[in-house]
């Protein structure tokens, strides 16, 4: 991984800036990109030198563009790392009346669009890199185990989850010629800031869900799975469920 840079989506909090440190402990050079430039700034502290934050949005083609340039010109863009994306809830009908069509397409804009812009303007630059021990790159997306149990509320997000699974073998066989491989993990329980909104009693009760072990996982597993996943050539086209044999109830 030396002289390698990974672009890390989301990397400013959570799972990403899990990632972002596990992978700048393994030498790589890290672009993070992300909306919050305070978030950023925060990061890039904390990261230190081989660190560079990117202001932008997954969804917007310049925003991505401009951060996959920043990665090549650090390094080789060797990996990429899909953690950007937004959780949310509505029933399909409320006592307000039927699911906002505005908010379920922003929420497959965010998690499924955005991921796919991502994977194909990387890709494109991970292409013209000269292979190493094989290969020219890793991309890792993020699913989530709702996109195989969704619970009530999670049609948007699960609808958005499972996409981001559905393509990833056909990702994976069309980057395959290109000597890149395309690899999703798909969370269970992870206690990030965007779980902080749940009360302390919630999130033990749902903690108890969880066969082994029988607890929140910890952005740090999230990032040494990803780690691994760049580090071993035969993990490819599969989503990966990292979730302590967790399987989601109706609500």
């Amino acid at each position: 991984m030396s002289d390698a840079t990974a672009l890390v989506t989301g990397g400013t909090s959570g799972l990403g800036l899990a990632t972002a440190e596990r992978l700048r402990a393994a030498g790589m050079r890290v672009v993070i990109l992300g909306r919050s430039r305070e978030r950023g700034e925060e990061a890039v502290a904390r990261l230190g030198a081989e660190t560079v934050f990117v202001p932008g949005d997954v969804a917007v083609e310049k925003d991505v563009e401009r951060a996959v340039r920043e990665a090549a010109l650090r390094g080789t863009l060797r990996a990429v790392v899909n953690c950007a994306g937004r959780a949310h809830a509505a029933r399909v009908v409320s006592r307000s009346g039927p699911h906002s069509l505005k908010e379920f397409a922003e929420v497959i804009e965010a998690n499924l669009l955005g991921t796919f812009n991502v994977v194909r303007l990387a890709a494109d630059a991970m292409a013209a890199t000269e292979p190493v021990a094989g290969e020219r790159g890793v991309i890792v997306n993020t699913a989530s185990i709702a996109a195989f149990e969704g619970q009530t509320g999670q049609a948007a997000y699960a609808a958005s989850k499972a996409g981001v699974a559905g393509m990833t073998l056909p990702l994976a066989r069309d980057l395959g010629p290109l000597l890149i491989r395309v690899v999703t993990v798909a969370p269970g329980l992870f206690d990030t800031p965007a779980a902080d909104v749940l009360p302390a009693a919630r999130k033990a009760a749902l903690g108890e869900l969880v066969p082994q072990p029988r607890r929140w996982g910890r952005a740090e597993e999230f990032a040494e799975l990803v780690h691994h996943i760049l580090r071993n050539p035969m993990i490819n086209g599969e989503t990966i469920r990292l979730d302590g044999g967790l399987r989601l109830p109706s609500r």
